[in-house]
């Protein structure tokens, strides 16, 4: 029996090579030089947009907030993604637009937030299949028949 090595070679490889964890990164994570050049009370809104380009979101009810959110995940073949890290760099501004506060958040002060099971009613009434079935039986007239 005569063995092709370079095939099972290859093969071997190749199944190595699908098993190897995926990285990737989603977000703005500005560079840590830019962050260490804001400094707070001294910097305004379009210094800020110049050094760490424009935030990933900005605070719904609060303008003066930006946000700039980041992470790395590592996925493993079909298992679910494993979050490598995670940065949150919260930047508020006073009402003059100069930088008040510079804060960083990692994955170390995350919270998991639970969904809620609960379902919320709605108004109606509940329709059977048979009333969907035959619901518009003789609700509509014939062709040309003025309704």
């Amino acid at each position: 029996m005569k063995i092709n090595l370079p095939k099972y070679v290859f093969i071997g490889a190749l199944s190595l090579a699908a098993c190897s964890p995926r990285v990737e990164t989603r977000g703005n994570l500005p560079d840590a030089d830019a962050l260490a050049d804001i400094e707070v009370g001294q910097i305004k809104k379009r210094e800020v947009a110049e050094l760490l380009g424009s935030p990933s979101t900005i605070a719904t009810f609060d303008l003066e907030t930006w946000y700039y959110i980041s992470e790395v995940t590592e996925t493993v073949a079909f298992f679910e993604p494993e979050l490598k890290e995670r940065k949150v760099i919260i930047i508020r501004f006073d009402k003059q637009g100069v930088v008040r506060e510079l804060k960083i958040i990692g994955k170390e002060q995350a919270r998991e937030i639970s969904m809620v099971e609960r379902k919320t009613p709605t108004a109606g009434n509940e329709i059977s299949l048979l009333r969907q079935l035959f619901g518009n039986i003789g609700r509509f007239g014939t062709e040309g028949e003025a309704p």
